[in-house]
């Protein structure tokens, strides 16, 4: 075989012992978790704001970032919930590329996953210590969520997992709101299908063990547009895009229909700056109609210190090494007039 063994990986019992959640900071997770939940359930009207660079990188930045958020958030948490955005692993299509903290803890350095593991563990408890509050992340590789799940409030499949198998029967097993990304198709009844697998329980081989799940009623939709066959973005967040949605989610009999829209990636066609203004258009969609009221949870929003993103070398604090990113000043007047419109 071709597998070359770099290194031994502790478990993740023994990852979280290494690097341990204090019983503090996980009461913490737990009251927010179960704010967060009543969103999903619909028993709280507040509007749930997933926002934060495209990808982690750097601690210091990043936590610096979250502390910002806590700080605006005690203006807004009457009508906003804000999870900060914070993604270790980063999804490469042709495999090339920074691939997140989990792989690379120093970007202008080769891969090495145990340090990786270490870096953002410690990341993630700093920035829930300093913020009190806690995070979201991408599950690209399932196999890695036992290092990270203690951490999250929230957990999103991307366009390019939603029609993985591993993916839709973790989810499954998952005590946390997932978000079920549409592929980059668009095609809406792969990603409903997906919501209905990790809704339902299944037994399923998991690391060294068979699970039995039991289902995670908080699996639902996030729209992040598609891309056509010439390669053009193509968005899916207007209101035509809705009532179809809220129409297959009938069919699907899925309970609970729900939806979390992505205002970055094939919805903006990577223009970061569009994200204010689809923000509104969605706002606005809300406030005339009732139905996408209940159905449309919250948003998706890419934002850093510095607007834009950067080259991995180039060391400008606070800007995005990956996806392009609004930087702070308009974040902070999109949260406010976000307060204001919800």
């Amino acid at each position: 075989m071709s597998f070359i063994i770099e290194q031994n990986i502790p478990s993740p019992e023994q990852m979280l012992s290494l690097v341990p959640m204090s019983a503090q900071l996980a009461a913490i997770k737990a009251e927010r978790d179960a704010e967060l939940k009543q969103i999903f359930e619909g028993k709280s009207d507040k509007f749930l704001v997933i926002i934060g660079q495209c990808s982690a990188s750097e601690e210091d930045a990043v936590c610096d970032y979250v502390t910002r958020l806590a700080k605006i958030n005690e203006e807004v948490k009457d009508k906003l919930f804000i999870v900060p955005r914070i993604y270790t692993n980063k999804p490469r299509t042709t495999g090339e590329g920074y691939k997140g903290m989990l792989h690379q803890p120093d970007p202008e350095k080769g891969a090495n996953i145990l340090k990786g593991i270490e870096a953002l563990r410690k990341m993630h408890i700093r920035a829930i210590s300093e913020s009190h509050l806690t995070a979201a992340d991408e599950m690209l590789y399932p196999e890695n969520l036992a290092y990270v799940e203690d951490m999250l409030s929230y957990i999103a499949i991307g366009a390019r997992s939603v029609e993985n198998q591993q993916h839709r029967l973790v989810s499954s097993a998952i005590d946390v709101p997932v978000g079920m990304k549409n592929p980059t198709s668009g095609d809406f009844s792969v990603m409903l299908n997906s919501i209905y697998a990790a809704q339902s329980s299944h037994t399923f081989l998991y690391r060294d063990h068979e699970i039995t799940s039991s289902g995670n009623a908080l699996a639902h939709a996030v729209l992040r547009g598609s891309v056509n066959k010439h390669g053009r973005s193509l968005p899916n967040y207007h209101y035509e895009d809705l009532m179809l949605l809220m129409e297959m989610y009938g069919k699907q009999n899925i309970i609970n229909p729900m939806v979390v829209i992505d205002t970055n990636h094939a919805n903006s066609g990577k223009n970061y700056a569009e994200q204010p203004r689809i923000v509104s258009e969605i706002l606005h969609n809300r406030a005339i109609n009732k139905d996408i009221h209940k159905l449309v949870k919250g948003v998706m929003i890419e934002s850093y210190i510095e607007d834009g993103n950067q080259k991995v070398g180039e060391h400008v604090y606070g800007k995005s090494i990956t996806d392009g990113c609004i930087g702070w000043k308009t974040t902070e007047e999109l949260l406010r007039y976000m307060a204001e419109k919800v």
